[in-house]
């Protein structure tokens, strides 16, 4: 017997599938539609919600002329809104809801909270459906430590926000991380780029041309203004992060990784590789290899190498094959010096 939530659900589900007339649709139509949403139900027991306790309490027509039965709403049927979504989509909302609030304006996710709320709500009341157990058993884990989010005032992510959707001006109190400072700058917003744990807001100072980032979580006062914010002639966020004007010093090149991995390494390299272009040689006498890949000369995949740590030994670019040697010596340090020799050894890796 199915549970009476999920019984009441599947009738919703019904009544909003079927059209008003002179549209209708056929009960086996009607049956592949709520399968399609996960209710286990048979053409039996759907006939019998149809012929039974819907009809009685619902304007339904059926058009017996056809086989498989019709069904609709008389045409005079009142407009009315379902309390209930497709299961699909309340699954979506479900799953969307933590992903969206970096990236929806406040104003947007205040007015999907009704909808976010009516989601969860559903997918809770279900208890035989697949799609309510896919909430349940599906979850997203970060590869490696994943920090909190930098905490944001929800007064100033309001400001910010409407100052990028409305393309008006932003006068800002930043707190300048290199000089640990407080400065009021007037800024025209261009952008909005979510990394990890730290949002970013990409505008430009009144008064200069160059596109800056302003980490959210370090502006303390913020002002939408009524002045129109300049458009920044050429300015598009996705060529802005790939020519290098994110968390990069220039435009960002491919060029040639060669380094030896260990067995753990090139295992996984060898399930999730590097790139299209990736080889992976055995080494003679050895269980390591020799891997080869075209990678991106950005600060990211420098960190991921260096991260790696014993598991692999590089050769090229010579470049970062130094600066990796610099940064171990100066992780050597940490356990050899005491705290003034180390910073003077911290600064010279760097």
């Amino acid at each position: 017997m199915s549970d009476p939530k999920d019984r009441l659900f599947r009738h919703l589900a019904m009544l909003r599938l079927i059209p008003r007339a002179p549209r209708s649709i056929s009960t086996t139509e009607l049956l592949d539609r709520l399968r399609a949403e996960q209710f286990d139900i048979d053409l039996r027991s759907l006939q019998r919600d149809l012929a039974g306790r819907l009809s009685l309490d619902f304007p339904l027509q059926c058009d017996e002329s056809q086989r498989p039965f019709h069904w609709s709403f008389a045409k005079d049927t009142p407009q009315f809104n379902l309390p209930a979504l497709d299961t699909p989509t309340a699954l979506a909302y479900v799953l969307a809801e933590s992903h969206l609030g970096k990236l929806l304006p406040p104003s947007v996710m205040s007015l999907l909270a009704p909808h976010f709320d009516l989601a969860h709500r559903q997918i809770q009341g279900l208890q035989c459906n697949n799609l309510a157990r896919w909430a349940k058993c599906v979850r997203t884990v970060p590869n490696g430590k994943a920090l909190r989010p930098a905490e944001v005032d929800p007064a100033i992510w309001s400001e910010v926000a409407t100052a990028l959707m409305e393309q008006r001006q932003l006068q800002i109190h930043y707190l300048s991380r290199s000089k640990g400072e407080h400065k009021v700058l007037r800024i025209h917003p261009a952008g909005l780029i979510s990394r990890h744990s730290v949002s970013y807001l990409i505008a430009n100072v009144e008064g200069y041309t160059d596109a800056r980032q302003f980490a959210l979580h370090r502006i303390k006062q913020a002002v939408c203004l009524d002045t129109p914010a300049c458009e920044q002639p050429g300015f598009e966020i996705d060529h802005y992060i790939h020519s290098g004007g994110f968390n990069n010093p220039g435009p960002v090149e491919q060029h040639s990784l060669i380094a030896d991995v260990s067995p753990q390494l090139a295992w996984l390299l060898g399930e999730t590789p590097l790139c299209v272009e990736q080889r992976l040689q055995p080494l003679p006498d050895s269980d390591w290899h020799r891997l080869h890949a075209q990678v991106p000369n950005d600060q990211e995949t420098l960190w991921w190498v260096f991260g790696l740590g014993e598991n692999i030994r590089l050769h090229a670019p010579d470049s970062w094959a130094h600066l990796i040697k610099a940064r171990l010596d100066a992780t050597a340090s940490l356990y050899e010096h005491t705290l003034p020799a180390l910073a003077n050894a911290c600064q010279e890796a760097t």
